[in-house]
């Protein structure tokens, strides 16, 4: 998540550079999105939200105004990251049940995306997902 302060321009400026590092630093499956948050101080609206979509849409980034303060779309804003999470690796198990000739694409059928409550956790054999208020953590074994 790439959050900047919509009531400061140079919140904004920065989010180049950050996104540089992590497609640097990051694996190249990395899920990103823009998030300009305090979108409750609309009279003090400083990036004009078309700005920021057009960034993120050129960059290829998902994009929410969300505010902390009031809760406006913070949990859609992580829903957007594991859902996207999630689709990637549906995405590697389908690829590599094809390579090794099974076929068997059932085994994908019907499975749910649970976000968790405050301090649970959600644990696979292959990866572990940790939510709390404040951030999330995807910890992956592939």
């Amino acid at each position: 998540m790439l959050v900047y302060d919509i009531t400061k321009q140079q919140t904004f400026d920065h989010i180049p550079g950050w996104l540089e590092e992590l497609r640097i630093h990051a694996d190249k499956n990395i899920v990103i999105i823009l998030i300009g948050n305090k979108c409750d101080l609309e009279s003090q609206h400083d990036i004009p939200a078309e700005d920021a979509k057009e960034f993120a849409e050129k960059e290829g980034l998902f994009f929410l105004e969300t505010s902390a303060l009031v809760a406006t779309n913070v949990e859609t804003a992580f829903t957007t990251v594991l859902t996207e999470i999630y689709n990637i690796v549906n995405k590697k198990n389908l690829a590599a049940d094809g390579s090794q000739g099974n076929g068997n694409q059932a085994s994908l059928l019907r499975k749910n995306i649970v976000i968790p409550s405050s301090a649970q956790e959600i644990s696979t054999k292959k990866s572990v997902v940790r939510h709390s208020e404040s951030f999330i953590i995807f910890v992956s074994s592939w």
